[in-house]
């Protein structure tokens, strides 16, 4: 029997499903005999480091855990599983982790964006049973702000390159863990997690990589989803946010099945932008949840889901708080969710004061389960202006000139699905949201959304120039060639695209084909 050890934080039901899809028996955790009678143990940790060590401690795991590990019994630890074998970490100083391999997790110190987030390749150091049938140039799926540094080197069981060489999986005897996600790694996870599964004797050694890693762009399949005039939940599209053709919602599949299929094209991640509501439903009933479990079923890559991560009330009157709908979309499937209007209001609040009060969503939500689970959605339109003295807001000088001839504009924000504009700069936004502890930009673009005219390049170099954290690049997409534009004109991490890929205008794959030996891709 597979014992698997969920804490109660992040996504860890696509573990499950990974496992379940490859035929594993699976016992959940409940309490310290389940971990000491395990044939085999999983550990997903997903969150803050912190956080984790506190709950194993008030659930009386910790001491266990420490036994299972210290008799060298078959362990798989992913992400927050890897650094909590280790004595203590940068990310909450002061408090102990489990102490079974000697050194401390750190954080990245290096001149890209952080979390380091996407796919990138392993070196493999030494021979495993978990290799078996791997080529060894396959790429796999990271996000985390942390790395392991262990003090012996001899457990080094990969490294992968981002600023500099770090560790990204270890092994000690049976113990075997790893920075990466297996589970959101497509086909290559899969098969690592069942050579975990498969006792396999042999140690496999694919042939190391002849130089450092390299992360790819990630190219993410957006699904824009709201309920239709007869109630059912559609994939829609607007142009410049009118979802509406001839009076009726654009109904452009269904979000599952096309979720599936992007899937199958080599999406690298699947967002979901919720665009109804559904205030009026209590939050297990939300239509969204049940998108997230069947889709999670079929699509090993990361999924995101914005719209509705808020404080709200329901039609019965009870009230949920913003953290308590982001772990329900995290239990049902999500790996980060992702802030639109509500982050206007957040930074609003902040610059007005001046201070962080702890409470807003993105403070709470990223304490508990991490800054690379917290995306804000930015969702702005070009005001122009005859100087940048006009007005106090980031101004950019433009090569695109307004209707009056002018060349200067900023960015101003807009909440409300782009129908009310604030007196906030994008670039100011994204910069008051890092600071309160978001882990990624969706940068959106109202005056490209629709047109095929291609990405808002100064928007994007704006706003990346001005944070740390990686920016998503989205809105106007038209042809391939857009993509490679966005890849080599700007610092973007990955772009986003919708309509042309429901619209099977461009498919993913011939995206993919037309990059593939001009910038990194996953293939």
């Amino acid at each position: 029997m597979i014992a698997f050890l969920d804490y109660g934080a992040g996504n860890v039901r696509s573990v499950l499903n990974a496992l379940e899809k490859l035929g594993a028996r699976v016992r959940i955790v409940g309490g310290a005999e389940d971990i000491l009678s395990a044939d085999k143990l999983i550990f997903p940790g997903v969150g803050a480091f912190g956080n984790m060590m506190a709950i194993l401690h008030e659930k009386g795991l910790v001491e266990p855990l420490r036994a299972y590990l210290l008799s060298d019994r078959p362990f798989l630890g992913i992400c927050l599983g890897l650094q909590a074998l280790f004595d203590s970490s940068e990310e909450a100083p002061g408090v102990r982790g489990l102490g079974v391999i000697p050194g401390s997790v750190k954080r990245f110190s290096v001149d890209l964006s952080v979390p380091h987030i996407g796919w990138n390749g392993i070196n493999i150091r030494k021979p495993s049973s978990i290799f078996t049938g791997l080529r060894g140039d396959e790429k796999f799926y990271f996000v985390h702000s942390y790395h392991v540094a262990p003090e012996d080197h001899g457990v080094v069981l990969t490294t992968t390159d981002y600023g500099h060489e770090f560790v990204s999986a270890i092994q000690k005897g049976n113990i075997v863990a790893t920075q990466f996600h297996p589970e959101k790694s497509g086909t290559h996870g899969l098969e690592i997690l069942k050579n975990f599964l498969q006792e396999r004797s042999t140690p496999s050694a694919p042939p190391p990589l002849s130089g450092p890693t390299r992360l790819a762009k990630r190219i993410i399949a957006c699904l824009d989803v709201r309920a239709n005039d007869q109630g059912d939940l559609v994939v829609t599209k607007g142009d410049q946010y009118d979802v509406r053709e001839q009076g009726a919602v654009r109904n452009l599949g269904k979000p599952v099945d096309l979720a599936r299929q992007y899937y199958d094209q080599g999406a690298d991640e699947i967002t979901f932008l919720n665009i109804t509501g559904f205030r009026d439903f209590p939050l297990e009933d939300m239509p969204m949840l049940e998108v997230l479990k069947q889709t999670s079923r079929h699509v090993f890559v990361p999924l995101t889901i914005g719209g509705g991560i808020r404080d709200y009330t329901d039609k019965d009157g009870r009230r949920y708080s913003a953290l308590e709908v982001a772990a329900e979309y995290f239990r049902s499937g999500a790996d980060k969710v992702s802030i639109g209007s509500d982050a206007v209001d957040i930074a609003e609040a902040y610059l007005k004061t001046g201070r962080a009060t702890g409470r807003s969503a993105i403070e709470a939500i990223s304490r508990i389960y991490g800054n690379q689970a917290v995306v804000i959605s930015i969702d702005p339109r070009r005001i122009y202006v005859a100087s940048p003295r006009q007005v106090s807001h980031h101004v950019i000088e433009t090569t695109i000139p307004g209707a009056g001839g002018e060349h200067f504009c900023w960015y101003q924000c807009t909440v409300k699905g782009g129908r009310e504009g604030r007196d906030l700069d994008a670039v100011t936004l994204a910069q008051t949201c890092e600071k309160l502890g978001a882990g990624e930009i969706l940068l959106n673009c109202i005056d490209r959304d629709g047109t095929n005219a291609g990405f808002d390049l100064e928007l994007i170099n704006a706003v990346k120039s001005a944070v740390s954290i990686p920016v998503i690049a989205s809105s106007g997409a038209g042809c391939a060639k857009h993509f490679l534009e966005v890849f080599t004109q700007t610092q973007a991490e990955s772009a986003l695209a919708a309509g042309i890929f429901h619209r099977q205008e461009v498919p993913i794959g011939e995206v993919k084909r037309f990059l593939k030996g001009k910038v990194e891709i996953r293939d």
